[in-house]
């Protein structure tokens, strides 16, 4: 089954006891100490401290009990009616009630982070549905890398759809832009190809009623405020038959997919592409399918620019279909946790771009499942197995 992995991250309130323990020692060092010598401002310490492991309230309260140590110290060492002893305990009470109120600040701002969050897995559900981890003779793994660390969607796309005929289509493509600007226009082709993929006999049909549902619905969901400029969405579009080897292809301005077989990599360039969906000032051009074989234990890795643009710390593009040639591919999940690993160590840090992988294996055996897979964390896998470890 696959699930997502949570991670759990430890409490802060028991690490609270550190700055409780910090008070005691600054007072009592500073009780023992000559007159002239002065630690009670170092109990500032405290409250700093918890505001990093705990909430506003359990901050408050060190706050206070750090104002107590420092006027029992005064008590202690002259009075409270020295200058020098109420000048501390002010600043002490000041500087508290500022740690306070930014430990309020930042906790507000992490419930508005866990709503959007929220809204953006509601709305990757909706949108980019996760694909069937079975479907027909096809087994299906993915994996989504969101540029942005507060969204976990963006330009890039992806869907399997059963076909009318006993068939799967597949697309996967890459909106220009990315991020939240990019949904709206990412939306137009996922529901142009869901709604096309089962009513189309021909994957050129299919592939023409993209173009056309693009062209006549993606001014209004280009966000032409921020980004003025051309708007257009490179595609790659499969049409995988249940039965015989002989696969489709259209590639609109797609990087060509990669062919698994026998521990060697293909790479499928399109000898007649298209141009990307979306140039609807172009003229119209036919289009004509590049067929290949899929045969049985073969895998199709599909992937998005993102991906063969990562660069690493010195600059050098992530070398994907070399790399891959080197991987063991016993499953799509196996094989995509591979690629994610050696992908993060090549980059690392975060993404600069969405970056997407569908991995497809034809197996012997015919199935049709489809399973509802949970969602959760700034990137998504689907497959037999567990995701790979969160890019960090």
């Amino acid at each position: 089954m696959s699930v997502d992995r949570l991670v759990e991250q430890p409490s802060g309130r028991g690490l609270v006891a550190i700055p409780l323990a910090l008070i005691v020692v600054i007072t009592v060092a500073d009780i023992r100490s000559p007159t002239d010598v002065h630690l009670g401002p170092l109990l500032v310490i405290a409250p700093t401290l918890t505001a990093s492991l705990a909430g506003p309230g359990l901050t408050a309260l060190v706050g206070a009990l750090a104002v107590a140590a420092q006027v029992v110290i005064a008590a202690l060492h002259g009075g409270l009616g020295t200058t020098n002893h109420i000048a501390q305990i002010t600043a002490l009470v000041v500087l508290s009630a500022l740690v306070v109120f930014v430990c309020r600040v930042r906790e507000r701002r992490a419930r508005e982070l866990v709503r959007a969050r929220s809204v953006a897995e509601t709305a990757q559900l909706v949108l980019l549905r996760p694909p069937p981890r079975r479907i027909g003779p096809l087994r299906v793994a993915w994996l989504y890398l969101a540029a942005e660390d507060d969204t976990q969607i963006g330009g890039d796309l992806f869907a399997v759809s059963r076909a009318a005929g006993a068939s799967t289509r597949v697309i996967i493509g890459d909106v220009r832009g990315k991020g939240l600007a990019a949904i709206g226009e990412a939306s137009v082709v996922l529901g142009a190809f869901r709604e096309g993929a089962h009513r189309y006999a021909t994957l050129p049909e299919l592939t023409t009623a993209l173009e056309v549902s693009v062209c006549r619905d993606l001014d209004e969901v280009a966000d032409t405020e921020h980004d003025p400029g051309e708007h257009f969405v490179t595609a790659l579009v499969l049409d995988i038959p249940d039965d015989g080897a002989r696969v489709e292809m259209i590639n609109c301005g797609h990087p060509p997919p990669l062919l698994l077989r026998d521990h060697r990599v293909i790479v499928l360039h399109a000898r007649h592409p298209v141009p990307p969906l979306g140039m609807c000032g172009l003229p119209a051009s036919s289009h004509h399918t590049d067929p290949f074989s899929f045969e049985p234990g073969d895998f199709l890795l599909l992937y998005t620019d993102g991906v063969i643009e990562a660069r690493s710390p010195d600059g050098a593009f992530y070398p994907l279909a070399e790399r891959v040639a080197a991987f063991p591919s016993p499953s799509p999940d196996v094989l995509l946790r591979h690629i994610h690993d050696d992908l993060v160590r090549h980059i690392g840090d975060q993404p600069g771009d969405d970056a997407a992988f569908l991995v497809v294996e034809r197996t012997a055996a015919h199935h049709l499942h489809l399973p509802h897979l949970p969602v959760d964390g700034h990137h998504r896998l689907g497959s037999d197995g567990p995701p790979p470890p969160a890019p960090r």
